[in-house]
């Protein structure tokens, strides 16, 4: 188990679990090493990640989840502590690992693709998906988010809520540059997202599933 160190902030890497197979058996989409999950804030990805990973029987990774995890703390606190800098050389550091793992599913925070190193190292050994969904849909995921006590930091200094439109702008051509396959998620359930990557990750591989 190494450990890394920024800004005298310390994370512990599991990174023998990170090059862990995938269990044998069940669907299955070839040639596709690892899954990768990016977009906007509640756009889906660690609910249809799971899906994901439980239709292919792959291990699953949600990088905000790991990072909060072994900080033992939430992100809006990493952030209020030590700063977006902070935060996002640790995620860096957390994609450079999870890259060179086996048939994972990674769900990805919102910001990953603004970094070209991220992307490069992401695309390396996987198919990226963008998952999308119109404004006021993710505005609505993330209020039920705040009823239920889950709060996000700010990313421009105004209230998460309104920057919203302001965040999908400055970042959709990001994700479609990274992007191998794009989904709308606005009115479909997690599930049904799930079965379209598949689908048409198979597609795009020349495989076919069992």
């Amino acid at each position: 188990m190494g450990r890394e160190k920024t800004h005298g902030f310390f994370i512990l890497w599991n990174r023998r679990r990170l090059a862990d197979p995938a269990p044998q058996g069940g669907v299955q989409v070839l040639n596709v090493r690892n899954i990768v999950l990016v977009g906007c804030r509640c756009s889906g990805k660690t609910s249809v990640g799971k899906h994901v990973a439980q239709e292919l029987e792959r291990n699953f990774f949600d990088t905000d989840a790991w990072i909060e995890e072994k900080a033992r703390c939430c992100i809006e606190t990493i952030v209020s502590r030590h700063g977006w800098e902070c935060f996002r050389s640790i995620e860096k550091e957390l994609i450079k690992d999870l890259s060179r793992g086996v048939e994972l599913v990674i769900a990805t925070g919102g910001g990953v693709v603004m970094d070209e190193e991220n992307v490069r190292n992401l695309k390396r050994t996987g198919q990226i998906v963008w998952l999308t969904a119109e404004a006021e849909a993710l505005k609505q995921r993330m209020l039920t988010d705040q009823r239920s006590g889950k709060f996000r930091p700010s990313l421009t200094g105004v209230d998460p809520l309104e920057e919203v439109t302001r965040v999908l702008s400055a970042r959709a051509s990001y994700y479609q540059k990274a992007s191998d396959l794009v989904v709308d998620t606005t009115s479909l359930f997690p599930r049904e997202v799930a079965t379209l990557i598949i689908k048409n990750l198979s597609e795009l591989s020349g495989d076919r599933t069992t």
